[in-house]
């Protein structure tokens, strides 16, 4: 088995939602007593997120890729970036490594395909939403994106900074997101990408009309998939 590299604590919330479900991945497939072989680091995320909202990335991915360094130096055989947003520094980490990272763009962007879907709705931070690094990555695939217009948008970040990284679900939040996405598929969205690694502690498959997309468990999936190749 392969030892996977965790980058977590943005936010921790979402990491422990990682390491509970590669453990229990490894678990169902191996049986037994079966665990991953996995290292954690886990970030202050007070800190990028301050370096998140003053838009200081090249800093944000230095710090990320110092975290990379260390996991390749602990034997770390390939990295998971526990995080959607970050993933706009991900060349910055590869750059700093000589082991595989697992985008969790592709992940999701083959796992849509594989759905035979062509447009798809996009639900994350306002810098995932907003910024081209995710949508270009996904469409790159051939996938339409969409996402939802500004007052909508900026009610999925407040939600996901004002209560999902603090461990805060809420049934108003809930309603107000199941009626984002009905309005998107009201656009012609096939799918949902759940784009931030929060937002399936919120919305399920039983909140969408269409089949939903949790970059968060795909990706565990995946880095399974991976470490028991």
């Amino acid at each position: 088995m392969k030892r996977i590299g965790l980058i977590g604590g943005m936010s921790w919330e979402s990491s422990a939602l990682y390491y509970s479900l590669i453990n229990g991945l490894v678990k169902e497939r191996l049986g037994g007593t079966h665990s991953a072989r996995c290292i954690l680091t886990s970030v202050d995320f007070a800190d990028i997120e301050v370096l998140q909202f003053s838009g200081d990335w090249e800093e944000a991915g230095r710090l990320l890729a110092l975290e990379a360094q260390g996991l390749e130096a602990a034997g770390a055989d390939f990295l998971v970036l526990c995080t959607n947003t970050m993933h706009r520094v991900v060349r910055e980490i590869r750059e700093a490594v000589g082991i595989p990272l697992l985008h969790i763009g592709d992940v999701v962007s083959r796992e849509v395909l594989n759905a035979g879907l062509g447009t798809v709705a996009l639900l994350g931070t306002a810098f995932t939403m907003e910024q081209p690094f995710y949508r270009n990555f996904i469409s790159a695939y051939g996938i339409d994106v969409l996402v939802p217009p500004e007052a909508e948008r900026a009610a999925v970040h407040r939600v996901i900074y004002e209560e999902l990284v603090l461990g805060v679900v809420s049934d108003e939040s809930r309603q107000d997101l199941t009626g984002i996405i009905a309005d998107l598929v009201g656009r012609g969205a096939q799918g949902v990408i759940l784009g931030c690694t929060e937002l399936e502690l919120l919305i399920g498959q039983g909140d969408s009309p269409v089949p939903v997309f949790p970059t968060t468990r795909l990706h565990a999936v995946a880095a399974v998939d991976e470490a028991l190749r």
